[in-house]
């Protein structure tokens, strides 16, 4: 397999070089990852200012992007042919419930998965450390089904861990996205000038604890393995709002709006 690696974490994250190590198992890696930390920046891309890509070592580049970016970039300019997976992770943290709306993590997979590859995200759940090595065979079993199976078109993965410190390991489930709320803290500061800033807290989080909730499934020591796409489309939705099939502008509405111009 050839396979692409990006991460919202930075290129020096040690969760990055995790996921790289498990990847050579499957075949040739390839990694772009973002110079910097770029957590919650969901899936934006860079419209407005150049992107510097600069090579790491062979087959690894640092750019000045984000995870949405490096996958574009990596697949449309700097790997030598299309790859057959994209991977992005290990993240430092979870990415639950709506976190998925915010995560650059899930953000750089599912550019993969927009571009028509499989693709898989990955976090690590702890109450404290980061035990990256020892989440690897749950990283290296997702992987080896993947591969072995595929995914549906249009979908993706959204994998979360739990350590040791969260709860024992009892295996994999299953799991929709689950309700998951940060506190409204917005912390105000002066800096040493005598400016203000806003810092947003969001220190406190509550969580749904549903069995088959992604939220619930790791607190039972279960990896929750959650698909996701990027159809955003509420199609439930449609038949409440069909009013808007038959609604029309007043006849003298054209008029009206030439005169106020």
């Amino acid at each position: 397999m050839r396979i692409l690696v990006t991460n919202d974490d930075g290129i020096l994250s040690p969760g990055l070089d995790s996921l790289v190590r498990v990847a050579r198992r499957f075949g040739e890696v390839f990694v772009v990852a973002p110079d910097v930390e770029r957590s919650g920046v969901s899936h934006a891309i860079t419209l407005t200012e150049p992107l510097r890509a600069r090579e790491m070592g062979p087959g690894c580049w640092a750019l000045s992007g984000t995870p949405a970016d490096c996958v574009f970039i990596g697949l449309n300019h700097l790997l030598p042919s299309r790859p057959d997976l994209v991977l992005a992770g290990v993240n430092r943290g979870p990415n639950l419930g709506f976190d998925v709306l915010y995560s650059g993590t899930v953000g750089g997979a599912m550019e993969g998965t927009i571009q028509g590859l499989p693709a898989v995200a990955f976090s690590l759940v702890s109450a404290g450390t980061f035990p990256f090595a020892w989440s690897e065979p749950v990283v290296d079993r997702i992987i080896r089904d993947v591969a072995a199976h595929s995914m549906p078109d249009g979908v993706m993965l959204n994998v979360n861990i739990p350590a040791p410190d969260v709860a024992p390991l009892r295996g994999f489930r299953l799991t929709r996205l689950g309700n998951r709320f940060y506190s409204s803290d917005v912390i105000h500061r002066t800096d040493p000038r005598g400016g203000e800033y806003l810092w947003i807290g969001g220190t406190r989080v509550t969580m749904e604890s549903a069995p088959d909730a992604d939220t619930g499934a790791i607190h039972e020591g279960f990896v929750s393995v959650t698909p996701v796409k990027p159809d955003l489309m509420a199609r439930e939705a449609m038949p409440a709002l069909a009013r808007y099939d038959a609604m029309t502008m007043p006849p003298d509405s054209a008029a009206s709006l030439e005169g106020n111009r």
